[in-house]
């Protein structure tokens, strides 16, 4: 029908679909940036509980009073950090749209122009730690994961590295599509 118009009708639709997938891949984008934020803070507690509670009960069971100082610890921890860290000044640093450690150095460097060397140095091992935790952290979680098997019966202990490397190359393969 659009064809008998001579083509009037099929210019707000285009419109209107491409505004639709541009509003959804806002989303998604939106989804996959909170998820690289929060993980990555989701799974760090759940080494520091353990360590902790190991270390608070002297390496015996660990009591009521035990479990919930320490996870009151955590809790408190990561509001406070979450909020004044990402909240009060990750979220106001922006350089033209742009975030990151990189476009804080750059902010850096541009209100320190005599000490640009030294910030550029500080950039860079940002980064390097920002990239390390990120290839790391999805490994020592798996591995931490299979590991807990050892718990249920320890016949699975011949099995856990094979396993977590094929949990691993499964997940970096089906990565991309979401």
């Amino acid at each position: 029908m659009a064809l008998a118009n001579g083509g009037a009708d099929a210019e707000p639709a285009d419109q209107s679909s491409h505004a639709e997938i541009e509003q959804h891949s806002t989303k998604v984008l939106m989804l996959g940036a909170l998820g690289v934020v929060y993980g990555d803070i989701g799974t760090s507690p759940i080494y520091a509980f353990r360590e902790a509670l190991h270390a608070s009960s002297g390496g015996d069971v660990a009591n009521r009073a035990d479990i919930l100082g320490v996870l009151s610890l955590i809790i408190w921890s990561l509001t406070i950090t979450v909020t004044i860290k990402y909240i009060m000044f990750v979220l106001r640093a922006d350089n033209r749209g742009e975030g990151g450690v990189l476009s804080l150095m750059a902010l850096a460097r541009g209100t320190f122009p005599t000490r640009s060397a030294i910030v550029l140095g500080i950039g860079i091992v940002g980064a390097s730690l920002f990239f390390g935790d990120a290839v790391i952290t999805p490994a020592i979680s798996v591995l931490s994961a299979v590991e807990g098997m050892n718990v249920v019966t320890p016949a699975f202990q011949p099995y856990v590295v094979p396993l977590t490397l094929l949990i691993l190359a499964v997940l970096f393969a089906v990565q991309r599509f979401g």
